[in-house]
Formats: structure tokens, sequence, C-alpha cells
């Protein structure tokens, strides 16, 4: 009875926004968030680097390696300013940036931006010679990760095969190669930085010594508990309730816009969180007919990556058998 409840006024809370938009955009209003002083802009320049994604590509992980040795926004990781909430302001933007620890370099990993020709000229208009790093990952890999975190979160109600139809971003999200052009024609092959997600399980330190030579900090040892990949999707599942985890999606968006982020934060390292993410049933393995005919779609890409980085990927062109038989 309590379920049913719950869910008949996340119904009614919802309302028309019950229908998910395609792709991951909040859902907001324009009210201004006049909420939290703001910080100067002569304090808290704009970032000198953005790791833009694509989204599941160790994103998380490298947030939280870097929020050790650089500014970072707060406490949420994701602004979303340059693709969602432009409209709002630097001085919004700006005030994500709580450290006033003058010394590091300022930044965002913010993987929506990969895929946003908006989030990419307006950044290239007010940080022309930013330093901007993409990680590519095997796309089908990738795309069920994405998948899964979208539908666990509330983001979309739809099965898989519905998905790659009605949510435009699985898949133009994997355009690697044509988005990659397009970030070095903004901003100069010298100041895009490609790497594979490959690497990153491989050799994490290493992969982590690129970064920071090319963001331009100091080199550190990573401690053993760095070296795991955070918030891995196979473990996920379908929520409890679809209408409940949109509610929850739609009122953290909404504290979000208002600079309360710390509210989300604190929400989701409550009891509050098992009541909306999780619960439900496992996802299940794709059918192997659905996992030959992604390959098959998104192996054009591939080639062309491999072709732009000169880099063997062969790896990605085709399932492998424990992915087609189970």
């Amino acid at each position: 009875m309590a379920d049913l409840l719950g869910d008949e006024l996340a119904l009614r809370v919802i309302g028309a926004e019950i229908a998910p938009v395609a792709g991951c955009t909040p859902v907001i209003d324009s009210a201004p968030p006049a909420i939290e002083p703001l910080v100067s802009a002569e304090r808290c320049p704009l970032p000198s680097f953005f790791i833009v994604g694509p989204p599941r590509t160790g994103t998380t992980w490298l947030h939280e390696i870097l929020s050790t040795c650089t500014r970072l926004p707060g406490p949420s990781k994701e602004t979303r300013f340059f693709d969602v909430h432009y409209h709002r302001g630097l001085d919004w933007y700006r005030a994500h940036y709580q450290s006033s620890d003058g010394n590091r370099q300022i930044g965002e990993v913010a993987p929506t931006y990969f895929a946003s020709p908006l989030a990419r000229e307006r950044i290239a208009q007010l940080v022309p010679n930013a330093r901007i790093v993409c990680v590519f990952r095997n796309p089908v890999e990738r795309v069920l990760s994405l998948y899964r975190l979208k539908r666990a979160y509330g983001h979309i109600p739809w099965s898989l095969e519905q998905a790659l139809v009605q949510d435009p971003e699985l898949m133009e999200s994997s355009n690697y190669a044509g988005n990659l052009r397009l970030w070095q024609r903004s901003f100069g092959p010298d100041n895009v930085l490609p790497g594979i997600y490959d690497d990153l399980q491989a050799n994490p330190q290493s992969f982590m010594d690129a970064i920071a030579d090319f963001i331009g900090v100091s080199r550190f040892q990573l401690v053993p508990s760095q070296r795991t990949l955070v918030h891995d999707s196979e473990h996920m599942t379908y929520p409890r309730s679809y209408y409940r985890t949109r509610l929850a999606l739609v009122m953290a968006d909404w504290f979000k816009a208002r600079r309360l982020n710390r509210i989300v934060v604190a929400l989701k390292r409550s009891r509050v969180r098992h009541l909306v993410l999780g619960g439900g049933a496992p996802f299940a393995r794709p059918k192997p007919q659905l996992l030959r005919s992604l390959y098959q779609k998104l192996r054009p890409e591939v080639e062309a990556l491999e072709e732009l980085l000169q880099r063997d990927l062969s790896a990605w062109r085709n399932p492998k058998q424990v992915d087609v038989d189970g």
C-alpha cells in the first residue's frame, strides 16, 4: 500500500514531467537562483581545463582523483553550465568554485559537454585556450553502461531496444571521431588530449600522469584505493518505482539549479537514497542479436577513430564470444 501511495504522489507531483525528455537534459525551470552568496569574478577565474567525457568513460574516477590537486566544482560533480544552465550567468557558475586557493589549476569534469555543440562553442568563446580531455571507451560497452545509469536514475523508462530509438544521446555521444574533430577544430589539436579507457583500466598511474602533464599539474602517486574505478554500472538495478525515482531526479535538478547542491549530496548519503535508487530487478544481458547490431552500427565510428588516433582498436570492432553467448 505504501508503495502504491508513493507512486500516486510521484505521478501527481511530476505531472507533465513524467514524459522524459530525450537525452540527459535535466528538468528545471528558469527562476533566478539568487540564494547563495556569489563569488566575485576577480577571485575566481574561469577553468583552464575541461574533461568533457563522453559519459561512462571514467569521469567520476577522474573527478575524485583531480579533486585532490585541482579546484573543481562542488559539492556536486557536474554544473551543466555550458550546456543547460548557461542562461544563469557566470556568477552562478563561479559560485560552484568555493575554494580560495589560487595556486591550484581550475577545471571541470563534464561528460555531457562532449556531444554538445553549444557547450563546445561557449567554452571556446570564453576560454579559447582551455585544455580539453576526451576519453574513449568501447562504444558498445559505453552505450550499455550509459543506458543502465539513465534507467536506474529515472532519466528514461524504456527498454534498451526502445531507448536506442527514443533517446538520441545514447548514439550521438558515440560519435567519437566526428566530435573529437570538432573539439580539435575549436581549440587546436595541441590543446585536445584523447585518452583510451582501456589504458586507464590497465595502468591508472600512467594514465593519470599523462593528464597531469597535459593540464599542467605536478605528477602525484596514486594510493591503492585510488586505483579502483568508481560508479560501476554492472551492479545497478532497475528502480523499485520509475515514477518515484523520476520525482527524485526532478527535485534534485530543482535544488541544483538554485545551487543547493549540499542538500542533494546529503540526501544521497542518507537512507532516502535506498527509497529511490535500486531495489528493483537486475538488468538482463542484452540479446545476442542486439549486441551484434550495435557492434555493426558502431564499427565505422571505431574505424574512424582508429584512423584519427593512429591506434589499433580492433578489440572494439566485433563482439566478444562471451558477450554474445553469455
